[in-house]
């Protein structure tokens, strides 16, 4: 068992292939039955239905979690910002969580827009800035 072909069999396959190849020549290219067409919808048969009609409302629930979390970091780092401002604290802190603020208001209006990985990002960088804030003082 070499694992190679009989030769007779090669060359029935390959008289056959070019029998049916030439028998197609007068149909039209886009008509042949085994090859499978982009319109189709077959996903039902392959049970990806269900990825496709959740993908909008995946990206919307994305969206106005991006923005409310964005939002909710933003209204934090201000209250922050203006309880440390008013005690004996450095300069150095209220500045920090105002900066995360700003950072954190950024990313909502990025989130806002469908930027959601990059608003993800800037939520972390912004909670960041805060805490090295909370560090200081």
């Amino acid at each position: 068992m070499s694992g190679r072909t009989d030769s007779d069999t090669q060359d029935g396959i390959r008289t056959d292939a070019i029998e049916a190849h030439d028998t197609d020549d007068d149909t039209d290219i886009d008509s042949t039955d085994d090859m499978p067409r982009p319109d189709c919808d077959d996903a039902d048969a392959d049970g990806d239905s269900g990825e496709d009609e959740y993908a909008g409302e995946d990206a919307r629930q994305a969206r106005w979690t991006a923005a409310g979390t964005g939002a909710l970091l933003t209204l934090a780092g201000l209250a922050a910002a203006l309880l440390r401002l008013t005690g004996p604290a450095p300069a150095l802190v209220p500045a920090a969580y105002a900066l995360g603020a700003a950072v954190c208001a950024l990313a909502a209006l990025l989130g806002s827009r469908g930027r959601t990985r990059r608003a993800l990002w800037l939520l972390i960088a912004g909670v960041m800035v805060m805490a090295v804030g909370d560090q200081l003082d």
